[in-house]
């Protein structure tokens, strides 16, 4: 297969909501600088951007309307992308985090595959930075891919260990999911897999129709292990995913300035092995997304100061 016929989906994930500017400067908080780094990432080779929502003082948020600023400001910077809301939380009910799909009805959104433990260890410390259990049942599963499906909206499934991807097969069973899927395969945090290229293979074997024929797949690589396992998803046939919510640093050790610059390495690791960056417009179809997002309208009971209930 020649590179041409090879096109690589890179995802940014621009933001997290973990990570702050005392770690990283360049990590976004307003609209503005969402758009700002989202035209960054876009022009070094993004089709595909996670978002996870900030207040403009940087305070994770799953309100509507925050949302709603963020995504719009991106597409009016780059025109075209494809949007991809985050719906992972802890202690944040799932009617909350469904409200802003209903609303806004992204492209795409993540949907973690299990329940496990979610934690960020320091052995400088010897102590744990934070644990906690992360609640992703077969029940709450089902939850989010019926309002999917109704919505229109494709899912990304996040797999954090092998049996993770594993989940899939009783839901592709039940005819939840759809053909093209989208299939993460995360890894570097505590309470998934260890972060090595033998895992990568590992986990890619267990993609439904094999990692060759079968679903769209791609690497999150959490902190600095994250080159080596994108490299290996490469080489693998897979798609690659690299912002700064996955790993503030470039290969070299440098901290990352921007958005662009860690996509910018990623771009450079497709070439290096023989394959291409996708376009948009090729990645939309190589998910089977229709041509571009369109906002819903804002309605007089969503906007900020006029009462009224919202839908969903």
């Amino acid at each position: 297969m020649s590179r041409f016929e090879d096109p690589v989906i890179i995802s940014c994930s621009i933001s997290g909501a973990i990570a702050n500017r005392d770690q990283c400067p360049a990590i976004p908080y307003t609209p503005e600088e969402y758009a700002a780094e989202a035209r960054r990432a876009v022009d070094e080779g993004a089709s595909q951007i996670h978002i996870h929502a900030r207040k403009p003082d940087g305070t994770p948020s799953f309100d509507v309307e925050d949302f709603r600023a963020i995504t719009e400001a991106i597409l009016d910077e780059v025109g075209d992308v494809i949007i991809n809301y985050s719906t992972g939380a802890i202690g944040i009910p799932i009617e909350k985090r469904i409200e802003y799909l209903r609303e806004l009805r992204p492209d795409v959104a993540a949907l973690n595959m299990s329940s496990m433990n979610y934690a960020k260890y320091s052995k400088r410390r010897k102590d744990f930075v934070f644990k906690a259990v992360f609640e992703n049942s077969f029940d709450t599963i089902i939850e989010f891919l019926t309002a999917m499906r109704e919505l229109g909206i494709k899912p990304e499934h996040e797999c954090f260990d092998a049996g993770h991807v594993a989940n899939l097969d009783p839901l592709i069973d039940m005819g939840l999911i759809e053909k093209p899927h989208q299939i993460s395969l995360v890894m570097g945090v505590n309470g998934g897999i260890r972060p090595t290229a033998r895992n990568v293979a590992v986990m890619a074997e267990q993609i439904p129709e094999g990692p060759e024929e079968g679903a769209n797949w791609q690497v999150i690589g959490i902190s600095r292990d994250q080159w080596k396992l994108l490299a290996t998803a490469l080489t693998l046939g897979g798609n690659v995913r690299a912002g700064l919510e996955d790993n503030l640093y470039l290969p070299n050790g440098e901290m990352a300035k921007s958005n662009g610059e860690l996509i910018a390495k990623a771009a450079q690791m497709v070439e290096d092995v023989g394959r291409r960056v996708a376009t948009v417009a090729e990645a939309r179809q190589m998910l089977g997304l229709k041509e571009k997002a369109q906002m819903p309208a804002t309605s007089s009971a969503s906007r900020p100061g006029v009462s009224g209930s919202v839908e969903g």
